[in-house]
């Protein structure tokens, strides 16, 4: 895709998320979208394109720091529920409860037991979102092991880049097995008829979210909004199944 092509479907995608909030506003809809994936596969850049001219007062971005110590005492899920969304709001985590599916067992930052209730626990608490009238978009966007290390050298190197560096950046490479390990078992474990995971492949920075904001038209907007936007690219987004882990379209 040319610059000048990229520059036009995004105006044009932005656009119909205006128009979704703006019925959503009236209508009271409750959305929210996750947003998992490897270290630098691109989230931040997804979320800005995806905010940038909705509504500061009915879109949130929840990005949440390390659990405090009276966190960690409460129930898992507690931390993330008084962020989720009232009516007509949009609320986008930028890494969320999957903390317990891939970071946390992988760093050793959680008990091989709270992984596993977590993985028996989160299907249960998205179905309940769900019955609640709520929303649900879950993205995992994938990344090369050789992408993800030029991005993390960029970062180090790019003083622009200096607040997105992060102590667990060195891990990523050095864990990369234990990471995807982490991210199979996951995917498998939660994805559901009622929440179904989305991957991405997202080597191309600009493919990926011009696909992903396809993604959130046609499963949020009215068909009257969505019918203008094209559907996804199978090559670049599709959803989740087994096979990917194995016929190329994950990284390993």
């Amino acid at each position: 895709m040319s610059k000048d092509a990229y520059e036009k479907e995004l105006a044009a995608l932005q656009l119909a998320l205006v128009r979704f909030q703006q019925d959503a506003m009236t209508t009271g809809e409750k959305a929210v979208i996750v947003f998992e994936g490897r270290d630098a596969a691109g989230k931040d850049g997804a979320i800005k394109r995806i905010t940038e001219h909705l509504s500061v007062r009915n879109t949130r971005v929840a990005a949440l720091p390390k659990p405090s110590d009276r966190e960690r005492s409460q129930w898992y899920f507690q931390r993330y529920t008084s962020h989720l969304p009232a009516a007509g709001e949009l609320v986008i985590f930028n890494r969320s409860w999957y903390n317990r599916g891939g970071v946390e067992p992988v760093m050793g930052f959680c008990t091989p037991k709270e992984h596993k209730q977590f993985l028996a626990d989160v299907p249960v608490f998205e179905t309940m979102l769900a019955q609640s009238g709520t929303r649900l978009v879950k993205v995992w966007i994938d990344i090369s092991k050789k992408e993800q290390s030029k991005r993390l050298d960029d970062r180090r190197t790019d003083p622009l880049k200096v607040l997105k560096i992060s102590p667990l950046d060195a891990e990523a490479q050095k864990r990369w097995s234990d990471y995807s390990a982490a991210r199979d078992e996951m995917l498998t474990a939660s994805h559901t008829a009622t929440a179904p995971w989305t991957c991405v492949c997202g080597d191309d920075k600009e493919a990926a979210r011009i696909n992903i904001m396809r993604l959130l038209v046609h499963r949020l907007a009215p068909k009257e909004i969505a019918k203008h936007v094209n559907a996804p690219d199978p090559a670049i987004l599709f959803p989740y199944d087994v096979a990917a882990l194995s016929d190329g379209r994950l990284a390993r």
